[in-house]
């Protein structure tokens, strides 16, 4: 039976279940089941989640985990007194911190992902819709201010990198969908020649692409091994022809993908 491992925080709760994922991976013997709980700002919703933690606790085997971004420190005493382990990320790091630092920490909601500098979030929702705008290959003006050109095969994953990159960097990043037309022309698309030094490419496995291409275009050419070794090989011969550096996104995550792309360009790793 899986574990209950419940993310309780103050505000939407993104920080705490990223800590959360990335530690959780390293206990790959524990099967869990998540519940996210944001939003929790008062004592009466605290004691509401304290029910429910305990309910889980009585009913299920093992005890549940519970990490929790809750700031004040009054709904964080509240919160402990439940039947689960709690792991609370400012009770471990806010001491060390503030021993290091020699200075107070302000136990402030909100401040992870408020809006402190409007010149940073209007660059990230001119990136967002730049990438929007320029997505499989459906504008091809303005690539000069793009910061990266993905090309890759349909279904590669050139529209969640990007999406990505956009979000969480403010990233200007397009992309270009690699097709049979271009493959019988015989190389890098006209207009995509001025911009050789933004261009990377993604390429996958042909049995992985089956997959995914079978999941949207079941028995179709589109999907068939023969058609994705095709143009998977093309792909990825034009890449070493035009020395276009790229990445195999078989295997790895997007958020991998992202980092890789954002070091081979030399761009700020800095979140938004």
């Amino acid at each position: 039976m899986a574990r209950t491992v419940f993310l309780v925080s103050d505000r939407t709760g993104i920080t705490i279940e990223t800590l959360a994922h990335t530690l959780l991976t390293q206990f790959g013997a524990v099967h869990h089941k998540t519940i996210s709980l944001p939003f929790i700002d008062t004592e009466k919703k605290v004691v509401a989640v304290v029910r429910r933690i305990n309910e889980a606790a009585d009913r299920d085997p093992e005890s549940p985990v519970v990490f929790s971004s809750i700031v004040e420190p009054e709904l964080r005493d509240a919160l402990r007194v439940c039947k689960g382990l709690v792991l609370d990320m400012f009770d471990i790091y806010l001491p060390l911190m503030e021993k290091g630092l020699a200075v107070r920490s302000e136990q402030a909601v909100g401040r992870a992902h408020a809006i402190d500098d409007i010149s940073r979030y209007e660059s990230r929702v001119d990136a967002i819709n730049f990438t929007l705008s320029h997505d499989d290959g459906a504008d091809t003006r303005r690539l000069q201010a793009a910061d990266v050109i993905l090309l890759g095969v349909s279904r590669s994953g050139k529209t969640p990198t990007c999406l990505y990159l956009a979000l969480h960097y403010g990233v200007r990043a397009a992309n270009y969908p690699l097709t049979e037309d271009d493959m019988d022309r015989g190389g890098l698309p006209d207009f995509l020649v001025p911009y050789r030094k933004q261009l990377f490419g993604l390429t996958i496995t042909p049995e992985r692409l089956q997959r995914i291409r079978t999941e949207r275009r079941p028995d179709s050419r589109y999907a068939s091994l023969a058609q994705c070794q095709k143009e998977v090989r093309w792909a990825e011969t034009l890449f070493r022809q035009k020395k276009i550096p790229s990445i195999d996104t078989t295997t790895i995550s997007i958020e991998e993908i992202a980092v890789s792309i954002l070091h081979k360009f030399g761009l700020s790793r800095e979140s938004y």
